[in-house]
């Protein structure tokens, strides 16, 4: 029996997992080649969930996938470690060593062999070069970025409900740049758990008087994915829930006392978020000759194949795929990381077979955006109905559909629902907010 032939997937967020998922029950369970998946955490979380284990309402540890379990599960391996480098020539990628929070080390550094490669390592947030935003913002594009946030939140009531002397004006402020929708779901949901923690024992704080929420948008309105009817929407949800709304405000410093505008405006802020743009990882950027752009995506083909390499294909918003013939991008989405794998799983069980690779086409669903218990909004797309404007409960089920998808991807729509049913009945035992 010859070489099996080898995929390597290095990156294990929403597009990387599923495909995976996807090629080991079909590919590796039969023995027809061997799937890895490379990532640097243990763990996944959905990433549009972030914004709600920041703000506390969701527990990590409840919604969490255990890699090593979900590739033993599904027929393909999974290495920890962070890939760094690549060798074209060789077929080899690099991972950096793997090191404890000690800094001692565990795994050494490694090299492992592929015949196809797949990047899906997602995004981070772009801090455009601003001054301060490295030293003085929280990110939210990891499940720890998100823990630290809820963390400093609650560690800052805690002083403020215990301090001999009354709350200064601004000290329990927080400041969002970016009004897309993880900046606006994240002031939605500060909104209900300040109120929350406040009612269960920090009586001290007055949260319509002492926490002040802020979102700084540079352009002219918020949620730009949005039609401007839903974005006018949900800025009246946001004013209704006493959020403060800068639009036109391009933040050119951030320090130690607040954001600092163009236009001369300073916010204030003792907690600041920064939720503004994206890149690729910046060991992308021109890696082993690949093509990428000005924000480090690797640029691909419409069959998500590399421009300078048949054999290595990206996906998920590391990818720079184009989407019609007037130079727009398939933007980075949730939904487009799903359809991206869904694709790449059928163009790769092709390749074993010989055939050649199949062009993706991106197809826009719409957009939703929770706000937290209070409103969704939102559009569906497709078909002969158009776009339709949806809101309130029905878009929130819809919401709440698209992470079902993604579950029942990984885990097969028996289990989705079960563990939707547990979650349901956690409900009335568990606090609705974290508090540790």
């Amino acid at each position: 029996m010859g070489k099996l032939h080898h995929i390597i997937i290095a990156g294990g967020g929403a597009a990387g997992l599923e495909l995976a998922t996807l090629l080991g029950r079909k590919l590796g369970r039969r023995g027809v080649a061997e799937i890895t998946l490379i990532d640097s955490s243990r763990t996944h979380i959905w990433k549009p969930l972030l914004h709600e284990i920041a703000a506390g309402t969701l527990d990590s540890s409840e919604d969490e996938l255990e890699y090593l379990a979900q590739a033993r599960w599904n027929h393909f391996r999974y290495r920890l470690g962070r890939v760094v480098g690549l060798d074209r020539e060789r077929r080899e990628v690099l991972l950096a060593p793997t090191l404890d929070d000690k800094g001692e080390e565990i795994i050494s550094e490694r090299r492992f062999g592929y015949d196809t490669l797949v990047f899906a390592v997602g995004s981070l947030s772009n801090d455009f070069g601003i001054p301060g935003v490295q030293k003085h913002c929280l990110f939210l594009d990891s499940t720890e970025q998100a823990e630290l946030f809820q963390q400093n939140l609650l560690n800052s009531m805690l002083r403020a409900h215990t301090q001999a002397k009354p709350i200064k004006p601004g000290q329990l402020d927080v400041a969002i740049v970016g009004a897309g929708a993880t900046g606006v779901e994240l002031a939605a949901q500060l909104h209900h758990v300040t109120r929350l923690v406040s009612a269960y024992g920090l009586d001290t704080i007055d949260p319509a008087k002492d926490i002040k929420l802020h979102i700084i948008e540079a352009g002219s309105h918020i949620l730009p994915a949005l039609p401007l009817s839903l974005s006018n929407a949900a800025m009246r949800e946001l004013h209704r829930l006493g959020v403060a709304v800068h639009v036109n405000q391009r933040v050119v410093e951030v320090n130690e006392q607040g954001i600092v505008s163009a236009s001369g405006i300073i916010i204030p802020a003792a907690i600041k978020v920064w939720a503004a743009g994206i890149k690729a990882p910046a060991f992308l950027k021109n890696i082993a000759g690949l093509e990428t752009n000005r924000i480090d995506q690797l640029v691909v083909k419409r069959n998500l194949q590399c421009t300078r390499d048949e054999n290595i294909f990206a996906i998920g918003d590391c990818a720079a795929c184009p989407m019609d013939d007037m130079g727009n991008n398939v933007p980075p989405r949730a939904q487009a990381a799903h359809q991206q794998a869904s694709t790449l799983f059928k163009t790769l069980v092709r390749r074993i077979r010989g055939r050649s690779p199949l062009d993706f086409t991106y197809r826009d669903f719409g957009s939703l955006v929770a706000m937290g218990k209070y409103s969704t909004v939102g559009n569906l797309m497709g078909g002969l109905a158009g776009s339709m404007m949806i809101s309130g409960s029905v878009a929130r089920l819809v919401y709440l559909m698209l992470y079902k998808m993604h579950q029942a991807t990984l885990y097969g729509w028996s289990r989705a629902v079960l563990i939707s049913l547990l979650h349901f009945l956690r409900k009335g035992i568990d606090p609705q907010v974290k508090l540790h």
